[in-house]
C-alpha cells in the first residue's frame, strides 16, 4: 500500500516545503473520535431511470460473487486479488463516470492512469452493462450537475448520500461506507471532535469544497459544525492538507482512508 499512497504527487511538494529552510517537519495524526459515518452511492440524473436500474442490478450481482468486496480489501488492506476488468470494452458503447481523482483509495492516479476503489468499482459494473468505461476527472463540486445535465453518464467520487443532494439527482444502492475523520498535527491542542467544535476556539478547518466534510464543517456549532466563517474550502483534499502542514488552518474535516494515506506519505 505504500506505493500506493507515494501516488499522492501534491503532498510531494508539502513534504518539500517543510524541509525547506530546515525547518521541523510536521508531524500529522487523526483523532481517535470518529466525526460522522456515511454511505457512499453513485450518482445518476433523475431522468435516467434506466441506467439506474442496471447499475443497482450490477451492483447487486458484484455484491452477491464476493467481487465488490474484493476491490474494496484490494485497496484499502491490500488483499491481493486477480481482477480483470474491461479487457474486451473497445468499440463498445461509453459508460462515462466523473470522478476527481485525488481521493485515494477511491480515486488517484497511478501514473496516468486513474485507479482505486471507484475506477475498478465502475469497470466492474460497465463490463456488467457490455460497455466501455470513460472517466473524466473534473472538480468534486461539478459532478453532479455535470450528471443532471447530461455531461456525464454518472459519478463516483466517494460521494455521500444526502437530503439535499437526493433533491437534484438520484443514487444507487450504497457500495461503501465512509468515516468522516478530522486530521490534526502532533501537539495540537485538539485532542476529541469536541475540542474543534469548541465555540470559544474558532478553529479554522480546512474542508474539499463540496464535500460532506464542507456540509457539516459549514453548519452552525449547535449542528455539529464550526460555522461558514470557520471553513476554508480547498479545491482537493491534498490542497486542505498543505494548508494544515503550513499553519493555514488547525484541522481538516476529510474521510478516513484518504486521511490515512495523508497522514501515512506525510509522516512517511
Amino acid at each position: 500500500m505504500k506505493k500506493l499512497f507515494a501516488a499522492i504527487m501534491a503532498l510531494a511538494m508539502v513534504l518539500a516545503l517543510a524541509a525547506c529552510g530546515g525547518s521541523e517537519k510536521v508531524t500529522l495524526k487523526i483523532l481517535d473520535t470518529e466525526y460522522a459515518i456515511e454511505d457512499y452511492a453513485i450518482c445518476i440524473a433523475k431522468e435516467n431511470t434506466d441506467l439506474l436500474e442496471k447499475v443497482n442490478a450490477a451492483l447487486a450481482e458484484l455484491t452477491a460473487d464476493g467481487t465488490a468486496q474484493k476491490i474494496v480489501d484490494k485497496y484499502i488492506s491490500g488483499t491481493a486479488h486477480d481482477l480483470t476488468f474491461q479487457a474486451n470494452a473497445e468499440g463498445k458503447e461509453e459508460l462515462v463516470m466523473a470522478t476527481n481523482a485525488y481521493f485515494p483509495p477511491y480515486e488517484y492516479y497511478e501514473n496516468d492512469t486513474i485507479v482505486g476503489i471507484d475506477a475498478e468499482m465502475a469497470a466492474a459494473i460497465a463490463d456488467k452493462l457490455d460497455m466501455k468505461l470513460v472517466i473524466v476527472d473534473t472538480e468534486f463540486g461539478s459532478i453532479i450537475g455535470g450528471v443532471q445535465t447530461g455531461k456525464y453518464d454518472m459519478g463516483m467520487a466517494g460521494m455521500t448520500v444526502t437530503e439535499e443532494r437526493l433533491q437534484s439527482i438520484n443514487f444507487s444502492t450504497t457500495y461503501a461506507t465512509g468515516v468522516q475523520v478530522v486530521i490534526v498535527p502532533e501537539g495540537s491542542e485538539i485532542a476529541t471532535v469536541d475540542d474543534l467544535l469548541n465555540p470559544e476556539k474558532n478553529y479554522k478547518v480546512g474542508v474539499q469544497q463540496d464535500t460532506t466534510g464542507d456540509i457539516y464543517m459549514s453548519s452552525s456549532y449547535e449542528d455539529g459544525g464550526v460555522g461558514e466563517d470557520n471553513v476554508v474550502r480547498y479545491k482537493t483534499g491534498n490542497e486542505a492538507v498543505q494548508a494544515l502542514l503550513t499553519g493555514k488552518v488547525s484541522a481538516v474535516v476529510i474521510d478516513q482512508e484518504p486521511a490515512k494515506a495523508y497522514v501515512a506519505t506525510n509522516n512517511g
